[in-house]
């Protein structure tokens, strides 16, 4: 097969998201041959050739056609589509699948000696930030004027050596702002990691590989975000029983060998299950009860 029928997909080269999107491609069943040496990777046991490029290189080569897919986080795609539309350029995309890893948020931070009052207070202030069209967005949605200097990295020490009043970056535990003396005021965007497509339509090979692979992708997510639940339930409390199952899936009862009074129940729970969950449910008179992680589901 050619490389023109061959799937192009877009991924991180190294950082936070970079390991993920190895992962999930691995938990896909993808034999990714990858080096830190190249840039392109290819699949082995499909049509599938994989770009490892800059996150912020990600968006216009989806939204540019060079790519067909790309896994970015929802930070850098708003960001450059916004940047794009103000230049005039392509800005079009298909977010075909969000992801439920790469989580974080956007937010503003000042310096602990900041007394801050409520958004209005940061209007006319100069923020050092790597996402200044995301910043300028919620400044005018707010009613604020904002100044920015643009930085791609050591935004935390910008108020330290008088560049800026404040930043505007990305937060995941918040343990850096503290490091640096500086307190988060405003989230101002969440962002997880998304699947992109290009909005170019795709040829008939390709939308073949696409049509494999979205359904493997959306099932690790699913397998991700659900558990399997395994216990032996009373006959005749079933009904309480499967009311204290999280989640809409109506559980499996099954008869248990030489036992009338119990029951063999399973379920697939999407929610979260707590051990207060458990504990109700062995005072109901269950037992055995075992919650085991899924790698893998479909339909």
């Amino acid at each position: 097969m050619t490389t023109e029928t061959r799937l192009r997909i877009a991924m991180q080269k190294s950082g936070r998201l970079s390991d993920d999107t190895q992962n999930l491609f691995k938990r896909c069943g993808l034999n990714l041959n990858v080096s830190d040496r190249r840039l392109l990777a290819h699949v082995a046991n499909m049509p599938i050739d994989v770009m490892r490029v800059r996150s912020s290189d990600i968006p216009g080569l989806v939204m540019d056609g060079v790519c067909d897919l790309g896994i970015v986080g929802d930070n850098t795609l708003e960001e450059t589509a916004l940047e794009r539309e103000l230049m005039g350029q392509k800005s079009q995309y298909i977010r075909t699948s969000a992801l439920n890893f790469g989580g974080c948020r956007l937010s503003i931070a000042m310096p602990e000696s900041f007394n801050y009052q409520g958004i209005k207070s940061l209007d006319g202030l100069r923020f050092a930030t790597t996402y200044p069209q995301l910043l300028n967005r919620y400044a005018k949605a707010n009613g604020i004027n904002v100044e920015f200097c643009l930085l791609k990295g050591s935004v935390e020490v910008a108020p330290r050596v008088g560049l800026s009043d404040g930043i505007c970056d990305l937060v995941s535990t918040g343990a850096t702002l503290e490091a640096n003396g500086l307190v988060e005021v405003e989230e101002i965007f969440k962002s997880k990691a998304s699947l992109i497509q290009t909005s170019t339509p795709l040829c008939t090979e390709k939308q073949s590989i696409l049509d494999t692979l979205l359904p493997r992708i959306q099932g690790v997510m699913k397998a991700k975000e659900s558990k399997y639940i395994m216990l032996h339930a009373p006959k005749d409390k079933i009904a309480q029983v499967s009311a204290l199952m999280p989640g809409k899936e109506t559980p499996t009862i099954l008869p248990l060998a030489g036992r009338d009074d119990l029951v063999a129940v399973h379920v697939v729970a999407t929610e979260t299950f707590f051990w207060e969950t458990m504990e109700q449910l062995n005072a109901l008179g269950c037992n055995s009860i075992l919650v085991m992680p899924i790698e893998k589901m479909m339909g």
